[in-house]
């Protein structure tokens, strides 16, 4: 059985979408109601920046609000509703998490965590929205390109 060009662009972005949406998920579910919200901005962001430039405000302020980016965003990813909007959100998370690293190990190897998320990221970025046929987005008729 042959499939139509549309309709193996739409079974990509769905697969895409769905693993990263379980990625950003499970993670924010993990680190909202196991780890804490503030568990997770003591153990990835006060405590090892502490001896950084960061003013403790930031570092307090960006590791409360991750968990709680990657929970929603996953979600809606999930979900396919508001997607570019989660994806851009992820794609701030993903340019913290790059920075954070770079900022304590200049040569940190990104192939096994920010580089698979981010070509995710990108490859549904970069594909029509109008592709997506399986998300709330399309049921709704949210297509349009902004």
């Amino acid at each position: 059985m042959r499939f139509p060009e549309a309709s193996r662009r739409a079974w990509a972005i769905l697969f895409a979408r769905g693993v990263l949406g379980l990625i950003f998920f499970m993670a924010g579910m993990y680190k909202v109601f196991r780890m804490t919200p503030a568990g997770h901005a003591h153990r990835f962001f006060v405590d090892p920046y502490a001896d950084t430039f960061l003013p403790a405000w930031s570092l307090w302020l960006t590791g409360l609000t991750i968990p709680f980016v990657e929970l929603l965003a996953g979600t809606l990813l999930l979900l396919g509703f508001r997607v570019r909007e989660a994806l851009v959100a992820l794609g701030f998370v993903l340019l913290i998490v790059t920075f954070g690293h770079l900022l304590k190990e200049p040569f940190y190897e990104f192939h096994t965590h920010v580089i698979p998320r981010l070509a995710l990221l990108l490859f549904l970025l970069l594909l029509p929205r109008e592709a997506d046929r399986f998300s709330v987005d399309s049921w709704l008729g949210r297509q349009e390109n902004p």
